[in-house]
């Protein structure tokens, strides 16, 4: 379907940043076909044309990292401990878990990005193979890992791992190249020296970018210490896992040294506030980071730790946590939040053709009504999106092309049998 987005106004996030008060993006195919001011495109050639009067028209949000099965354990375990949480609570639940009701789960997620303009997400789990069925029903683009923990650094591939590499032989670059696939080691404290090499050693071996929780409590940080004699920065750069295509979610304990590493190594960090405010983990120290260069990006954690997958709150919650952490009002301002929101995260996951609205980039495009009184007076629509905006603003998602919602209605999923089958495995879960 070849789509026409007139009258709108338009956020670009190219190079020069660009603002287009009022213009059109024309789409055909999975491409921008073109993008400018004024009256450039008529409707003639297009097979659908969507009125933009009163629209903001940008790039669709990317969730970095996300656990999308959690949907399941929402509101489930509250107010505890990092550690407390995990093995008290969510890991004996996830021991019951099934194809099925992560196949559903995962839907829920979708559901809840879709209509909130994340057009892109990362997610690590198990039964992997369903979330990528449940992706490629839903339109989304994604990078699937398949969670890996394991102390074995002996001859041959544990079951988790050859899911994992299964999974990247069966679904990377797959649905027109929305899924890609990563390894997905947990962390330093789930995963033991020896079997870190091996996920080091297949990641070379075949190419396969890794992504793992690093750093992301000062407990973390002191076991490893205890353990190994170095911060999990320093641990993991020994053991060979930290390069520019590996995504490190959280980094909120991390020092100076270990941020030194992260830039030489040009690490992808995923900024999780909403989860690292929650579960008291900490202020992940972003503007510093930013500061050595190292591309950031942002993600809402679990549904079970946040306890929603809204990346426009995520945006307001990094910036407030920035200026809190800093002192400094001026920390983390509108531009770089909406840039790691976006362009940011697409660098990470692999997925650069999409970020930023240019002509010849694949059309991954969210419309949100900003005619609403939270946007008024009109001064910095920016500042609006990020300090007002609500994901009940957005209206019409396109992703490779293709509409998955519009006008509020999401056009690939059956929504009220999504909630219908979820309740009734959350049900059975804890019962």
């Amino acid at each position: 379907m070849d789509i026409l987005l007139k009258n709108a106004q338009i956020i670009t996030l190219n190079e020069n940043d660009d603002i287009i008060r009022e213009g059109s993006i024309g789409i055909r195919g999975n491409k921008i076909d073109h993008i400018g001011s004024g009256e450039q495109d008529s409707d003639t050639g297009y097979s659908k044309v969507i009125d933009c009067k009163g629209r903001t028209v940008m790039p669709g949000f990317v969730n970095a990292h996300n656990h999308l099965a959690m949907t399941l354990f929402r509101n489930y375990a509250d107010d505890m401990n990092l550690m407390d949480w995990l093995f008290k609570k969510i890991f004996p639940l996830e021991d019951k878990l099934t194809e099925d009701a992560v196949y559903w789960a995962s839907l829920l997620a979708m559901v809840e990005m879709i209509k909130s303009g994340t057009t892109t997400f990362s997610d690590m789990y198990f039964f992997m193979e369903e979330t990528a069925r449940a992706t490629s029903e839903s339109g989304m683009r994604a990078v699937l890992s398949r969670g890996l923990q394991g102390e074995s650094g002996e001859e041959g591939i544990d079951y988790r791992l050859r899911e994992n590499l299964e999974l990247f032989d069966k679904y990377h670059n797959s649905f027109n190249e929305r899924i890609k696939v990563m390894l997905g080691p947990h962390s330093v404290y789930t995963c033991g020296e020896p079997y870190l090499k091996k996920v080091a050693a297949k990641s070379r071996e075949r190419g396969i970018p890794i992504q793992i929780h690093l750093s992301e409590t000062g407990e973390e940080v002191k076991n490893c210490i205890n353990k190994y004699g170095k911060s999990p920065v320093k641990h993991l750069d020994s053991l060979g896992l930290l390069n520019e295509g590996t995504v490190a979610a959280h980094c909120v304990a991390v020092d100076d040294s270990d941020i030194d590493i992260l830039a030489a190594r040009k690490v992808n960090v995923v900024h999780n506030p909403g989860s690292n405010m929650k579960l008291a983990s900490g202020a992940a120290p972003i503007v510093k980071m930013l500061g050595r260069g190292i591309n950031i990006c942002l993600g809402t954690d679990g549904a079970s730790s946040n306890n929603n997958l809204d990346m426009l709150e995520e945006m307001r919650m990094a910036a407030y946590l920035q200026k809190v952490h800093t002192g400094d009002p001026s920390a983390l301002p509108v531009n770089e939040v909406m840039r790691m929101a976006t362009a940011g995260g697409a660098e990470a996951l692999g997925f650069e053709s999409t970020g930023s609205l240019e002509e010849g980039k694949t059309a991954d495009i969210i419309v949100l009504n900003t005619k609403k009184a939270h946007y008024y007076p009109k001064y910095n629509i920016k500042s609006a999106i990020v300090y007002s905006g609500s994901s009940a603003d957005v209206e019409t998602v396109i992703i490779d092309g293709s509409l998955v919602m519009e006008g509020g209605c999401l056009v690939t999923l059956d929504e009220e049998r999504i909630l219908y089958e979820t309740q009734k495995w959350a049900s059975k879960l804890t019962e």
